[in-house]
């Protein structure tokens, strides 16, 4: 017989996660090694909770099954990113895309530079294949030209969640909609009074970052840099190389299905390398698989800079290996949470302890940011959490619009910025910064919750920040 579990109990694996996070930062350095170990810690002791209520391993199993099966196009997805990295350095594509943006922009403006690209990508509807491509590209000039990493990447986080985020193609934003019953359109418009202040403070951050940033570096005019004249050595130079990217754009725009658009894209580019560049076919499937590496240049692997090397010695398949381990560990402590009645639990407490307007927005930013950590599946969470809430939002005299805007500040742009979340993994494995490094600069992610309770705790003194539930 399954006994009720306590709130403690519920609560007690995300605590040991927690504590010990903290605990192992004193003592080692924050890494992938100490979040897997911590993970694992954390999935035992909601294994053992499980236990002491009546469930044995096999449900566990099974659960952790479901769960992994539930995000496998995702992660479909992050491998088919690995190759496309490594078939585009061995194709030229990024390469390029870094030699012309080391010419075009100025250190100072990098950071803001990386903000408005990588939002005007992900409009396409996929803060992925925003981040994996243009993303990329942006990573190297920032290397290139000495501009500072974390905010770098912070700010591609930041513009891949906005344009995603406010993009009728893309399906989270769909599915956010759906979740809370609400029109597509509305939904979209609703999310201007939470994602218009973030996007200007976000703006307002990277400009005053950019303006600060120190007048030795590097120019962005400087066509005598030294990663110019190694590119130009190491490769030759063909608008052919962006043909890759363009099959990207084109089919991320048309709703093609991502994995399936990158593979073509990367066997183009595995072409093109040899076809152009003269590269063996034996490098383009070690580019696909295990990365691209120097070593591949004919008469670079001596003399390459590290500047050369940090841009070009990365991605293939088996870049993303300690990542799977990762969503493995997380999907074996939502597992137990699960079976045990945990997760149930927790947010069952949130929705009775939402007494007012405000209350019922920040339990559903709770309930949202809690499930996403232990899911990583933002479809899922807003689908069980908008059901959820639904009745209450209703009850409360507030438009389904409201609910979806919560959810998209919870669910959507929170997920990158907790390190142990297939995005947060995701972002930090592709753009090359841990989790914890880019997350102070990710801005957009960072004050959307925020704006959202503010708005939550002005609606019932001026009306003004929620819409109303409309008479049918």
């Amino acid at each position: 017989m399954h006994k009720t579990i306590s709130l403690f109990e519920a609560a007690l694996p995300l605590l040991t996660m927690l504590a010990c996070l903290v605990l192992g930062s004193v003592f080692f350095p924050i890494g992938t090694e100490l979040l897997v170990f911590v993970m694992f810690i954390a999935a035992a002791v909601a294994g053992l909770i499980a236990a002491r209520h009546g469930h044995d391993w096999d449900a566990i199993q099974r659960s952790t099954g479901t769960k992994f099966a539930t995000v496998l196009p995702v992660i479909l997805i992050l491998l088919s990113i690995g190759m496309l990295i490594g078939t585009w350095m061995f194709s030229g594509t990024i390469p390029m895309l870094v030699y012309y943006g080391v010419q075009l922009v100025n250190p100072r403006f990098m950071i803001i530079t990386a903000f408005l690209v990588t939002g005007m990508m992900s409009m396409t509807g996929s803060s992925w294949a925003a981040a994996g491509t243009i993303g990329v590209a942006l990573m190297g000039v920032a290397t290139a030209i000495e501009a500072p990493l974390a905010a770098t990447a912070g700010a591609v986080v930041s513009g891949a969640y906005f344009g995603d985020k406010l993009s009728p193609l893309s399906d989270q934003t769909n599915i956010c909609a759906i979740g809370a019953n609400a029109n597509l359109y509305d939904h979209i418009r609703n999310m201007v009074y939470t994602a218009g202040p973030s996007f200007i403070v976000a703006l307002l951050v990277y400009l005053a970052a950019g303006i600060l940033t120190d007048a030795n570096s590097v120019a962005g005019s400087d066509f005598n840099h030294p990663i110019l004249q190694e590119i130009e050595q190491a490769y030759s130079i063909s608008w052919l190389v962006f043909i890759p990217a363009l099959i990207v754009i084109i089919g991320t725009f048309n709703r093609k299905p991502a994995a399936l658009v990158m593979v073509i894209s990367s066997v183009t580019a595995m072409a093109i390398g040899i076809g152009v560049h003269g590269f063996s076919p034996y490098n383009a499937i070690l580019s696909a698989i295990t990365g691209f590496n120097v070593s591949m240049l004919e008469g670079m692997s001596n003399s390459s800079s590290d500047m050369l090397n940090i841009l070009l010695n990365r991605g293939g398949i088996n870049s993303m290996s300690t990542t799977l381990i990762i969503i493995i560990a997380a999907f074996l402590l939502a597992a137990g949470m699960d079976v045990s009645g945990g997760l149930d639990k927790l947010l069952q407490t949130m929705i009775e302890r939402a007494r007012s307007v405000f209350g019922l927005v920040a339990a559903t930013l709770a309930s949202g940011a809690t499930m996403i950590a232990l899911t990583s599946h933002g479809g899922v969470t807003a689908l069980i959490v908008g059901g959820l809430f639904q009745d209450g939002y209703r009850e409360r005299g507030l438009a389904p619009e409201n609910l979806s805007r919560s959810l998209e500040d919870s669910v959507t742009i929170l997920e990158p910025l907790l390190p142990w979340t297939v995005s947060a993994i995701f972002m930090a494995t592709t753009l090359g910064v841990p989790t914890l490094a880019y997350m102070p600069w990710a801005v957009f992610c960072m004050t959307g919750w925020m704006f959202s309770l503010l708005m939550a705790s002005i609606y019932e003194r001026t009306g003004f920040g929620l819409k109303a539930l409309q008479a049918e």
